[in-house]
């Protein structure tokens, strides 16, 4: 079975941590977010993934240099312009050809789901689209969904204003389509798949739905990419798991590193405290320095204290300087 992987977005919310990194290349875990969610398709029976690529190509080319990942065939489409999501999700699949059953995922989601388990619910019902839901308590920033008694979507509304929500049900970014779904979406334009294509599924009746508890998160987010990094260390997740510290980190003995991900190439010197936080490779921490709830790409000087920031690869915290709640450098 193939996907397609959307991984065009520009990470705004990430900055400044994707000026240079694109976000489905940030670490989760000492491995890409986008490896760790190709091994999941992998595990639901997925053989060849398809990514849709816009904003900086060049990284996810470089890193799968032999056009795989593990075991699984990696094919790039690389859009000319922005097409948004339903137009990005058409464009790769007529790129690669894509004329049976495939799956969709978007990029930046760490989950447990099975997708075979989605697969074999998508058949079942007999739909041209299946979604993967989840529920939460607070549905009104993501796209809500209300099912009937037999998983027909009967409702889809994209970000409805808090109150309204039709159930706490969220679209969980994987979805399993028909070929016939790309017959409703224009080649070559901008096109929402939450506010296009969804809502003329729902009516023409052929959208359903399949409900989960399983881990997820939404890792576009800085203090939940932080998490999904985190969540790695105890047992949050069903199949995956990450040491704290990469073999190839600089730690000295004597600091001290608490629920946190010490990446490839990090130096952490002496005396230097590290809490609920995530220091991206190639971050430098000095002496007697204090990090907590942050993440780090790049340099946070001496005796320097740094509470809930993130700290983008050109970025530098002073000797003896005290940052919290920022971004550096800032961006727009």
């Amino acid at each position: 079975m193939r996907a397609v992987v959307l991984v065009g977005g520009f990470g705004t919310r990430l900055r400044p941590l994707t000026l240079t990194t694109p976000k489905p290349m940030l670490p989760v875990g000492h491995e890409p977010m986008i490896a760790r969610l190709v091994g999941r398709l992998a595990r639901g029976g997925v053989t060849e993934v398809v990514l849709a690529l816009g904003f900086r190509p060049e990284p996810f080319i470089e890193a799968f240099p032999d056009g795989r990942c593990g075991d699984v065939m990696l094919t790039y489409a690389v859009e000319p312009e922005p097409l948004d999501t339903a137009g990005a999700i058409r464009f790769a699949a007529d790129a690669a050809g894509i004329d049976d059953t495939f799956v969709v995922a978007n990029g930046d989601v760490m989950t447990d789901l099975d997708v075979a388990s989605l697969v074999a619910a998508h058949r079942r019902f007999g739909a041209e689209a299946t979604l993967h839901l989840i529920g939460v308590d607070d549905p009104s920033a993501f796209g809500v969904v209300d099912l009937d008694e037999d998983g027909r979507v009967r409702a889809f509304v994209e970000k409805p204003a808090p109150g309204t929500e039709p159930s706490n049900l969220i679209n969980a970014g994987t979805y399993v389509f028909e070929p016939g779904v790309l017959d409703l979406i224009a080649p070559g334009q901008r096109v929402s798949v939450e506010r296009d294509t969804f809502p003329r599924l729902v009516g023409a009746g052929t959208i359903y739905g399949m409900s989960t508890d399983d881990y997820w998160i939404d890792a576009g987010r800085p203090e939940l990419y932080r998490s999904a990094n985190l969540d790695l260390l105890d047992d949050a997740r069903v199949a995956e798991h990450a040491e704290p510290i990469a073999p190839s980190a600089d730690v000295a003995a004597d600091a001290t590193i608490d629920n946190s991900i010490i990446g490839d190439h990090v130096v952490v010197r002496s005396g230097a405290v590290v809490t609920d936080s995530v220091l991206l490779p190639r971050a430098w921490v000095g002496d007697g320095a204090v990090v907590e709830r942050s993440l780090v790409m790049g340099t946070v000087g001496v005796g320097s204290c740094v509470s809930d920031c993130m700290i983008g690869a050109d970025g530098t915290v002073a000797d003896g300087e005290s940052v919290s709640d920022v971004a550096i450098p800032s961006t727009p």
